[in-house]
C-alpha cells in the first residue's frame, strides 16, 4: 500500500510562496494532490515546482488580514477548483521587540494572521466539508513556542499557544464529521522568519548548542509529518501537535 497516496485530492496551503509553505505544498503534490496556494503575493516559484510534479496548481492572491472575506474567498476557490479535501494553515508573521517596548499594532498584526485567520479559514473550509459529508484533513502549523515562552516575541508566542489550543478544540467538534485536525510544531527552521537569528553569531550558536540534532531544520524536514497527517490512513489521529524540532523540546 502507498500510505501517503493523495491522488484525487485537493489541498489548500496558505503562505505557500516560500519556505515551509512551499515545501509543504510540494510534498503534498508529490503524493498526488492538486494544490491551491494562498498568499498575499504571487508565487511563481511554487507554481513551477508544483507543475513539475504533474499536479495542478491554482494561485489565490489574498491578504489573510482580511478575515471578514475568508468565507467568500473559500467559496470562490471551491467554485473554481472543486471541493477542498485538505487545508494546511501555514501562513504566519512574527514581530520581535522586548516586552517593555512591544507595540499594540505588532500584537494585533500577528494575532490576526496567525490565529484569527487560521480559525476562520478552518471554519469556512470545514463548513463545506460537513455540507458534502466528506472526510477532511486540517493541519495547522504551530511552533515549539506553542510549548515555551521564548523571548522578544510576545504576540507570536501567544498566537502559537492559541494555535495548539484551537487545534484541539476543532478536533473535538469536527471528529464526528470525519474531519481530523492536527498541528505540526516546527523547531528552529531555515526560513525568512529566522534569518535575524541565524546571522547573529552569538544567538545562532546558542540555538545550535541546544538542538540535539546539531543543525537548523530545513523546510523539507516537515514533509513526512504533513503527509502522515494528510493521508487517508491517519483517520484515528486527531487533536495532536507533532513536534519536528531536532530534539529541542526533549533537551
Amino acid at each position: 500500500m502507498n500510505w501517503f497516496d493523495l491522488s484525487g485530492r485537493t489541498a489548500l496551503v496558505t503562505g505557500a510562496r516560500s519556505g515551509l509553505g512551499r515545501a509543504l505544498a510540494c510534498a503534498l503534490a508529490e503524493a498526488g494532490a492538486d494544490i491551491v496556494g494562498l498568499g498575499s503575493t504571487p508565487m511563481p516559484a511554487t507554481a513551477k515546482q508544483i507543475l513539475a510534479t504533474g499536479r495542478r496548481f491554482t494561485e489565490v492572491v489574498f491578504d489573510l488580514a482580511r478575515v471578514s472575506d475568508l468565507e467568500e474567498i473559500v467559496g470562490e476557490t471551491q467554485a473554481d477548483v472543486g471541493p477542498l479535501d485538505i487545508l494546511v494553515n501555514n501562513a504566519g508573521v512574527i514581530r520581535r521587540a522586548p516586552v517593555l517596548d512591544f507595540q499594540e499594532e505588532d500584537w494585533d498584526a500577528v494575532m490576526t494572521v496567525n490565529l484569527k485567520a487560521m480559525f476562520f479559514l478552518s471554519q469556512a473550509v470545514a463548513r463545506r466539508m460537513v455540507a458534502r459529508g466528506a472526510e477532511g484533513r486540517i493541519i495547522n502549523i504551530a511552533s515549539i513556542l506553542s510549548f515555551q515562552g521564548g523571548i522578544r516575541v510576545p504576540s507570536y508566542t501567544a498566537s502559537k499557544h492559541g494555535v495548539a489550543g484551537v487545534t484541539r478544540l476543532l478536533a473535538n467538534e469536527l471528529a464526528p464529521h470525519g474531519i481530523t485536525v492536527n498541528a505540526i510544531a516546527p523547531g528552529y527552521m531555515e526560513t525568512d522568519n529566522t534569518e535575524a537569528l541565524r546571522v547573529d553569531p552569538a544567538r545562532n550558536r546558542q540555538i545550535l548548542d541546544r538542538i540535539p540534532a546539531g543543525r537548523w531544520g530545513r523546510p523539507e524536514d516537515l514533509a513526512t509529518a504533513v503527509l502522515f497527517l494528510a493521508s487517508p490512513a491517519s483517520s484515528y489521529v486527531t487533536g495532536s501537535v507533532v513536534a519536528v524540532d531536532g530534539g529541542w523540546l526533549a533537551r
